[in-house]
C-alpha cells in the first residue's frame, strides 16, 4: 500500500474514533447537553465541574481509551508492513483523533480541547514517556489547580522529549521520517495552545478558574 495513503487512512481512523464524544454522550445520559453548561466545552474538565469528580474521571477514561484503541487498530493494520514508520503512523492517528474530538462534524464542529485524547496517545505511544509526562501535568496542576496550565506543560514537555528521544534513535526511523514526526507533533502542540488561548489570557490576568478534584466548591 502507498505510504501516503496509509497516512491518510490513519488520520481517518483517528478522526472516526475521536468523534466518540464521551462528555456529550455521558451528559445526555444525565439529561443535559454538557455544551450548554459551565464553560461549554465537551471535555473532562467541564464535565468534572458540572457533573462531579466521578463523571470527570469517566469522561477522561473514555476519551483516553478511544485514542488508545485507534492506535491499537493502526498498529494491527500496518505494524508489520510499515514497522519502520510505526511511530509516525501512531502520531497521524493521534492527530486525527484530536481533530475528531475537537471538531466533530455532527456537533457543528464544537467538541473538546483534545487533552484527554492526547493523554491516551501518550500512553500508547512509548511506555518510557509515561512517568515524565505524568509528572509534567500533575506537578503544575497539583500546585496551582489550573488544568489548563498542566495541559500546556504536558504538551510542551512532550514536544521536547519527542525531539530529544528521536535524535537519540529511540524510534528507529530515518531523519526525514523523524522530521515529519516532529512536524505533526508541533502542529498538535500549536492546536493545543490555540484551543487554550482564552485560558492563557486568563492565566496571564490571574483570572483562570481553579479545579479541585475532591472539593465541591471551586475558586472563581
Amino acid at each position: 500500500m502507498n505510504p501516503i495513503a496509509v497516512r491518510i487512512i490513519c488520520l481517518v481512523i483517528g478522526y472516526l474514533f475521536g468523534m466518540i464524544q464521551t462528555a456529550f454522550f455521558y451528559g445526555k445520559m444525565k439529561g443535559i447537553d454538557i455544551r450548554q453548561h459551565g464553560s461549554g466545552n465537551a471535555g473532562t474538565t467541564n464535565t468534572l465541574r458540572v457533573l462531579g469528580t466521578k463523571a470527570g474521571f469517566i469522561v477522561l477514561f473514555g476519551d483516553m481509551l478511544k485514542c488508545i484503541l485507534a492506535i491499537l487498530l493502526t498498529t494491527a493494520l500496518f505494524g508489520r508492513q510499515f514497522g519502520d514508520m510505526l511511530y509516525l503512523l501512531k502520531i497521524y492517528t493521534a492527530a486525527g483523533c484530536v481533530i475528531g474530538h475537537d471538531f466533530p462534524f455532527y456537533m457543528s464542529f464544537k467538541g473538546g480541547k483534545g487533552i484527554a485524547c492526547t493523554a491516551g496517545y501518550l500512553v500508547a505511544f512509548h511506555a518510557s514517556f509515561i512517568p515524565i509526562l505524568l509528572a509534567s501535568f500533575l506537578i503544575p496542576f497539583l500546585i496551582t489547580h489550573f488544568v489548563s496550565l498542566g495541559s500546556l506543560c504536558l504538551y510542551t514537555v512532550f514536544m521536547i522529549l519527542l525531539v530529544v528521544e528521536g535524535q537519540n534513535g529511540v524510534f528507529g526511523m530515518t531523519q526525514p521520517l523523524l522530521l515529519e514526526l516532529y512536524m505533526i507533533a508541533a502542529l498538535m502542540t500549536a492546536l493545543a495552545f490555540y484551543q487554550h488561548r482564552a485560558n492563557i489570557v486568563r492565566l496571564i490576568r490571574r483570572e483562570e478558574r481553579k479545579t479541585y478534584l475532591f472539593k465541591k466548591k471551586e475558586e472563581k
